[in-house]
Formats: structure tokens, sequence, C-alpha cells
């Protein structure tokens, strides 16, 4: 956990972090430490609890898993600003995208290759900015394109995942997310291997206490209806 790109905090401020964090986590491991069996019965938020704290406390076995998260984007709100910046001292334009997503949770089982099984999680927002460098706020490290929050006070049992596109992808995917066809959908991808927990021997990713950092953004459009089947409840 770091408070600039490249600059660490204090080793007693590590140390503090720290506690929050296993002070989160030991709200969640009741639910963390249910087995993989366990989870076609678990609720959404309690699916959404298991994962973040096998994140940070079990990762290597969850790896085995091949975990992705998954967003359905139902919604979406574009924002431009010019002047004032709302982070900065400086002026200048200021691009800013919103998303609304239903999540689900991909997991491979270990006893088989090709078995996945599809878990819906908490729905939630997703918060990027648009530009050609990462923004004043939130705060993330070289290389980091976000993180993942469940912990919100204002919005409790939601996802969110604050982070930065460039302009570049921006005009990738700006198309499909304004096509209104129902037979053209697009999804947020996570993959397994560019989700890390944010912990301090973890010095390459930061966020808020307990969440996860995220290192690769990536986008999918599909060109035909989706199945109502598309999560598990």
């Amino acid at each position: 956990m770091q408070t600039e790109h490249g600059h660490r905090f204090s080793p007693e401020l590590e140390e503090i972090n720290e506690k929050q964090r296993k002070d989160v986590m030991k709200t969640l491991e009741p639910y963390g430490k249910a087995t993989l069996a366990d989870l076609g019965g678990m609720s959404d938020t309690e699916r959404t609890k298991w994962f973040f704290w096998n994140m940070h406390e079990n990762l290597d076995a969850l790896r085995k898993l091949e975990p992705a998260l998954v967003g359905q984007i139902m919604r979406m709100q574009f924002t431009v600003c010019d002047g004032q910046s709302m982070w900065t001292e400086k002026c200048g334009l200021e691009k800013r995208i919103e998303l609304s997503c239903k999540w689900q949770l991909m997991l491979k089982d270990g006893s088989s290759y090709q078995a996945e099984e599809n878990y819906s999680i908490n729905d939630g927002w997703i918060d990027l900015f648009v530009g050609n460098a990462p923004p004043p706020h939130p705060v993330l490290q070289e290389n980091q394109k976000g993180y993942l929050d469940s912990d919100s006070a204002l919005y409790p049992n939601q996802l969110f995942l604050y982070g930065w596109i460039t302009e570049g992808m921006w005009q990738e995917i700006k198309p499909q997310l304004y096509n209104a066809s129902a037979n053209c959908h697009t999804d947020i991808y996570l993959r397994d291997n560019f989700m890390f927990p944010v912990k301090p021997n973890l010095q390459f990713v930061s966020g808020p206490t307990g969440s996860i950092g995220i290192t690769n953004l990536e986008f999918r459009t599909s060109s035909h209806g989706r199945l109502n089947t598309w999560v598990k409840g």
C-alpha cells in the first residue's frame, strides 16, 4: 500500500494498514472458509465475501481454480468536464465513464480442467478515468489499472471497480457501448493472473483496505443475444 506512484508508506503506517486488513479479513473468514461445494447454496453477498477472503488469505489454492470475474455491462454514463479539476489544481479536459454491472465469478473445477462453474455475485459500478496516464485520483501504482472494492459504507453489498483506461481503449469500446441492439452486448473481464490482494508484501498494487488490485482490464463484445442462463443463482 502506497501513497504515490513509487513512494512507499513508512513501516509504521504499513503495520497499521496490515492490522486493518486483518480485521476486515476476520469478518469475512466464516464465508471464506466455505468449500467449493457450498458456493451453490450461498447468496451473492456471501459468495463475494468468499472470493475476497480467498484472494487475500488463500491465494495459492484459489489460483488453481483459475478464478475470473465477468461484469455484464447494463448501463453507461459518460461525463466530460472542462475547467478546474476535482482532484488537482490543474485546469483542463477530464473524461470519465461509469458502468453499471452484474458480476459473475467463474471457477474451474480442479478435478477436471474443462469443468467450469459460474456463480452470480454482487452487482456494482465501474468508475473509469479516460486518459493517457493514470488519474490523480484514485492513486494507483505504475502499471496498475484499478482496484476492486466491496466494502463501501455508502453502498453496502455492492462491488466497485475504480481505475482508468487509455483514450485509445475508449475509442475502441465506445461504439459497442453505444450500440442499442439486443444482439450486441459488452462485458468487462478480469483474469485471475491480473488480480492481486492489496497488502504490504505486494507493493505494485494499492487501494482501500481489503481491496483487490487490477493490472489488466479486458472488454469483450459479442454479437449474439445473451442467454437467460448466463449465471447460476
